[in-house]
């Protein structure tokens, strides 16, 4: 083994060549999901939208999955990759929120037509164009994540186009499918979920990969998020709305980023997505000029040396296996910079914690970059399997009936390597990288579900709905520019859907828009940021700036009376007043007032300018808030 390796060095450098071409072309497509807000699940009737603690539940259910064939007699890769990991499955059910068609034992009722209604609504206003008839078709999840081992999904609407405003996108389809199990804990070969938000109506948007960079993507899916929410249809809170984002890059490949909980983590997740497709796309073609892929094969040996690194000392207590693998000619493949803190060793560390359960930290190399092992003791080991300088060491440890799949996934990943991008589903992690998290599903995976028949849909019916049609999105934010609003308020007006309530207060009551839109965007995003559990809502808003229409006050007193009211929406307004203390003053007095300061003002500083004497003045005249519109009052200074 060479001395003269640096890994830190070739980590930096690999880094380094794979940000020169970040910049390359990327496609990028969006699956968002959200929760339909309804009584009850969709193919049962158990509530919606009620949840449990994790140590709340009255049975378990144990369960092993098998893979099935698809229509035209293939399995799917997710499911073979699914099924080698040998999973037991715990499913922890509460008698108020799952039933027995959750766990399979009981065929599906007709689907919920609430839920139905409410999903053609959202594909009506998404510009899609509703299907004829609705065919509840499976599609494949051997995780456990669904107790079935299948989701009932059914396309409401295809070939849409949402109007941004800086570029149009076009959708795939809308469709209405049931939520999965809430996954607590994965361990080893055990997974454990909670069956509340099992079964709950979800609707899936898919755009065409349209997005052309990691800002468009976030405007993208927040349009879709705010459109769903305009109609009030929608659940809205933690866990009620997801992203899965799905990006590629030229000599790349499709990979879908699942289950990114926050619009805020999708450019820099996107990003970082696309420098690793481009960084395994360099590896590729070193690998293919330098090694090539015909005959390469890993070698392994059983070996046992004294070490203190815990996590080896724990595994052989337990009767673990320790293997040793060489990687011919890998030399500086496994400390490849990948994405920000990984190499490529994390990317078959990845597959060795999924596919062989292996729990992290599960392997060592010889170009880590905090090495656990000294040279000498890499040395050593290197005798073993008679590696050169020009291979690379991998020490892997965990039970012995784990230990065949865990030399098959690093062999395969290595082998991977030579074709460039693998497809994969990958988890979102908030620091703006992924990790590996399945095989990325294929067609195979769907097929017709034999218990429930066609839903023919009338086209009156879909007519007799677009009369119950909110206005679009594009439509709201142009108005929003007519009002002359912040941009920095949009995003929290669309995010919480206080359009319609401002629309009825400047239309109805003839306040100014740009007062109404700084009111919500501004100091209602602030007060109830620290008040979630305020009662504070769109009639609140339109009854504030009622009550200071009919008093004569200026509206933006409501600035000031918003601290009381966000702590009681229920409070009356004049009680409002009396406790900030506010006194009425007539236009007359006001105007005497401001005639004395005017007159009786003297600057200190000789360089005093008469936009110092105008803040000053203004300052003084604390009694005018209310009482007189300040654009009058500053008219009045001037």
């Amino acid at each position: 083994m060479s001395t003269n390796f640096d890994p830190r060095a070739n980590y930096e450098l690999t880094k380094q060549q794979a940000g020169y071409v970040e910049r390359k072309k990327a496609t990028q497509e969006d699956y968002v999901h959200q929760q339909i807000k309804t009584k009850e699940k969709l193919f049962c009737h158990c509530p919606a939208g009620q949840f449990n603690k994790f140590e709340d539940y009255d049975a378990e259910l144990i369960r092993h999955m098998r893979p099935t064939l698809s229509e035209l007699g293939e399995y799917d890769g997710t499911a073979l990759m699914e099924f080698k990991t040998k999973k037991e499955i715990v499913y922890r059910i509460k008698n108020g929120t799952a039933c027995t068609y959750d766990i399979d034992d009981t065929p599906p009722f007709p689907i919920n037509r609430e839920a139905l209604h409410n999903a053609i609504i959202i594909a009506l206003r998404s510009n899609l164009n509703i299907v004829g008839e609705v065919h509840i078709t499976r599609k494949q999840y051997l995780d456990g994540s669904i107790p079935t081992g299948f989701q009932r999904t059914a396309i409401v609407g295809v070939e849409g186009l949402l109007k941004l405003p800086k570029k149009d996108i076009r959708l795939i389809q809308l469709s209405i499918e049931e939520d999965a199990c809430r996954e607590i804990s994965d361990i080893g070969h055990r997974r454990i979920y909670q069956t509340d938000r099992l079964g709950v109506p979800l609707i899936e948007t898919v755009t065409y990969p349209d997005c052309k960079n990691p800002d468009e993507l976030r405007e993208t899916c927040e349009y879709i998020r705010f459109l769903g929410r305009s109609t009030g249809l929608v659940r809205t809170g933690m866990g009620a709305g997801r992203q899965d984002v799905n990006v590629s890059c030229t000599g790349g490949t499709r990979i879908e980023l699942k289950g990114v909980q926050h619009a805020k983590w999708i450019p820099e997740l996107s990003h970082n997505e696309c420098f690793r497709q481009w960084s395994l796309v360099q590896l590729q073609e070193r690998l293919n000029r330098e090694v090539g892929k015909e005959g390469w094969k890993v070698e392994v040996a059983d070996v046992s040396f004294p070490t203190d690194y815990l996590p080896i000392l724990d595994n052989k207590a337990k009767g673990g296996a320790l293997k040793l693998v060489k990687l011919p000619k890998f030399r500086g493949v496994l400390s490849h910079f990948t994405q920000p803190g990984k190499m490529f060793a994390d990317e078959i560390a990845d597959r060795l914690k999924v596919i062989a359960c292996l729990e992290r930290p599960n392997m060592l190399h010889d170009e880590m970059l905090e090495p656990v092992l000294t040279h000498a003791q890499w040395h050593k080991l290197a005798k073993r399997v008679h590696a050169t300088d020009e291979d690379a060491l991998i020490l892997v440890w965990g039970p012995q009936n784990d230990m065949p799949t865990a030399i098959e996934t690093i062999e395969e990943r290595c082998l991977m390597a030579f074709d460039g991008v693998p497809k994969e589903t990958r988890k979102a992690v908030c620091n703006g990288i992924t990790i590996f998290e399945r095989v990325l599903p294929g067609a195979d995976r769907m097929y017709p579900d034999t218990d429930s028949a066609p839903i023919p849909l009338d086209p009156a019916f879909i007519k007799a709905l677009r009369a119950e049609m909110p206005t679009e999105i594009i439509d709201r934010y142009y108005k929003l520019k007519e009002w002359n609003v912040p941009e920095d308020c949009f995003r929290y007006i669309f995010a919480k859907n206080w359009f319609p309530a401002m629309a009825e207060t400047v239309e109805k009551l003839g306040v100014d828009g740009r007062t109404v839109g700084r009111f919500v965007g501004m100091r209602l995003k602030h007060l109830l940021g620290k008040n979630a559990a305020s009662k504070f809502n769109g009639e609140t808003l339109y009854k504030l700036f009622a009550f200071l229409k009919e008093q004569g006050l200026d509206s933006r007193l409501a600035w000031n009376m918003a601290p009381a009211l966000v702590d009681d929406a229920s409070m009356p307004m004049q009680q409002v007043l009396d406790k900030m203390g506010f006194k009425r003053y007539a236009k007359d007095d006001l105007l005497t007032k401001l005639d004395n300061l005017c007159a009786g003002f003297a600057p200190k500083k000789k360089s005093c300018t008469d936009l110092d004497r105008m803040n000053w003045i203004m300052g003084q005249m604390k009694e005018a808030m209310g009482n007189i519109e300040m654009k009058e009052l500053a008219n009045n200074i001037k």
